[in-house]
C-alpha cells in the first residue's frame, strides 16, 4: 500500500530518509519533513507492507527554471527509496506514480527529477520509469 504519510508517520519516513541521505542528520532530516508536513506544495509518500513502512518518496512543486521542462510549476522527485530486500517488485515504480499523480492534482504537466553521475542505480531506475536524460553537470564550489 502507499499513503500520504502523515505527522504520525515522521520516525518512520525521517528512518527512510536517513538511509537514502547518510549525510543528513536526524534532526535536519525531522525539521524538513516537520515543514513538508505543513506545506502544500510538497509531499512525502510511504510504501508499507503488512502495515510497516519499507520505502517512501518525497517530491515537490518546484517553480524555479527546471533543466529540460517547458512550464512551471513542475513536480519533482526530490527522493526515493526502498529497503534492500523488497527492492525489484515494484514497489518505487508505485510510489513514484503516485507522486506524479500528486503533481498533475497540483496542475503540473511535466515531472522531473535528478540524481548523481555516479549513481548508476538511480540512473537506470529513472531510465526504467520513462524519464528522459535532459543534462548532465558536474558542480563545482570553493571557499573565499
Amino acid at each position: 500500500m502507499v499513503k500520504k504519510a502523515e505527522k504520525s508517520d515522521l520516525e518512520s519516513a525521517v528512518n527512510l530518509a536517513l538511509a537514502l541521505w547518510e549525510s543528513s542528520s536526524v534532526n535536519e532530516l525531522t525539521d524538513e519533513f516537520i515543514d513538508t508536513f505543513a506545506d502544500n506544495e510538497s509531499e512525502i509518500f510511504l510504501k508499507t507492507e503488512n502495515g510497516t513502512p519499507i520505502g517512501f518518496a518525497q517530491c515537490s512543486l518546484r517553480h524555479d527554471y527546471v533543466e529540460g521542462t517547458e512550464s512551471s510549476p513542475v513536480g519533482y522527485l526530490e527522493g526515493i527509496y526502498i529497503k534492500d530486500k523488497f527492492r525489484n517488485k515494484g514497489y518505487a515504480k508505485e510510489l513514484l506514480n503516485a507522486c506524479e499523480e500528486w503533481a498533475k492534482n497540483k496542475g503540473c504537466s511535466e515531472f522531473a527529477s535528478d540524481c548523481e553521475l555516479d549513481n548508476e542505480n538511480s540512473l537506470l531506475f529513472h531510465k526504467t520509469m520513462n524519464f528522459t536524460e535532459t543534462n548532465r553537470i558536474i558542480c563545482f564550489s570553493k571557499k573565499l
